[in-house]
């Protein structure tokens, strides 16, 4: 039995009411909170919109109009570009996990509070981030490698994940994600960064663009969870931890299935042949990887911050073997 002293926690994230992602974690993950915390805290995490705007959650939470976000860093890119670094490293990690440990593990939470606590001075605290899914970039046109890529008409956001398409030859058209569709069926674009396998199955996507390559190669954008940081003191140290530990192992989890999703459907359509899924051979993801360095490291250099996080990044990446100790980055030696 919960105690009577028992809060409720309001969060607003980024999913919409019918994600797969949301309903998962509502079902499988939100009541565990109260077990974990011995009934001291349950948590009510509400749809995108579901208060405020999607933009506003931080100073939604900074004042306690809601008591804390799931949301995404790179939301917050107009306030400093180490948002966009910290919320979604274009091309970096190869799997969720990696990145989930760059968060818990590799200074990825510390550079989180810390981009923050500027806009924001003492008036949040970062609980945990991190990616539960790797997207599949959808294609109507073939493209098997870095060199495919070359003139290539792609819908990307604007910011770094343009920046590193443009950088390896591609041509990057910013669209809604509303506009997809139609601009891939009346070849405005050859491909789209849309979302995960599952989802551009779910959208028809890959019905008119029968190239996909899956897993992606670029985006795996990261969730961040904050609470206001007067709800933060307020808990004790035990279910501060409790909290920590519960994200990490509702996100790894998630990652899991929605990764099983993913390859339940990228297996059916390898199946039935007509659609062709495209793996890239890890060479040229790596390949890929180092173009994508120099327009991190040139976004990078924007902000004090944005370089300090990527700084922790390629620290942590060059740790876990994902990019060569003389890589140029950031950090690197002149």
């Amino acid at each position: 039995m919960p105690s009577q002293a028992q809060q409720t926690l309001s969060i607003q994230s980024s999913f919409n009411a019918g994600d797969y992602a949301f309903q998962y974690l509502k079902e499988n993950w939100v009541p565990k909170v109260e077990s974990m915390t011995g009934g001291d805290v349950a948590l009510n995490i509400m749809p995108i919109g579901s208060v405020v705007p999607y933009k506003e959650t931080l100073d939604a939470t900074a004042m306690g109009l809601l008591d804390g976000e799931l949301t995404s860093p790179f939301f917050f890119t107009g306030r400093d570009p180490a948002f966009a670094i910290l919320g979604d490293l274009v091309a970096g990690y190869d799997t969720p996990e990696q990145f989930l440990g760059f968060c818990r593990d590799g200074g990825g939470e510390q550079a989180l509070q810390k981009t923050i606590d500027q806009q924001l001075p003492d008036r949040i605290h970062v609980i945990g981030c991190g990616p539960y899914k790797k997207e599949s970039l959808v294609a109507a046109v073939p493209i098997r490698g870095v060199d495919d890529l070359d003139g290539v008409k792609i819908r990307t956001p604007e910011g770094l994940e343009a920046a590193v398409f443009q950088q390896a030859g591609a041509t990057p058209v910013n669209l809604p994600y509303s506009e997809v569709f139609t601009a891939l069926q009346q070849g405005v674009v050859d491909a789209a960064d849309a979302s995960a396998y599952v989802n551009n199955d779910a959208a028809g996507l890959n019905d008119i663009a029968k190239y996909p390559i899956y897993p992606g190669i670029h985006s795996m954008g990261a969730q961040q969870f904050t609470l206001n940081q007067d709800v933060w003191k307020s808990l004790s140290e035990e279910d501060r931890q409790a909290l920590h530990q519960w994200f990490y192992a509702a996100f790894e989890d998630l990652a899991k299935v929605v990764h099983q999703q993913d390859e339940k459907l990228a297996a059916r359509d390898k199946a039935k042949g007509d659609i062709t899924v495209i793996d890239w051979p890890q060479a040229e993801r790596d390949r890929f990887r180092e173009i994508a360095e120099t327009a991190w490291r040139e976004y990078a250099e924007r902000s004090e911050l944005a370089t300090e996080a990527l700084d922790a990044h390629l620290a942590y990446m060059r740790q876990i073997g994902l990019m060569p100790s003389s890589s140029k980055g950031a950090d690197a030696t002149p």
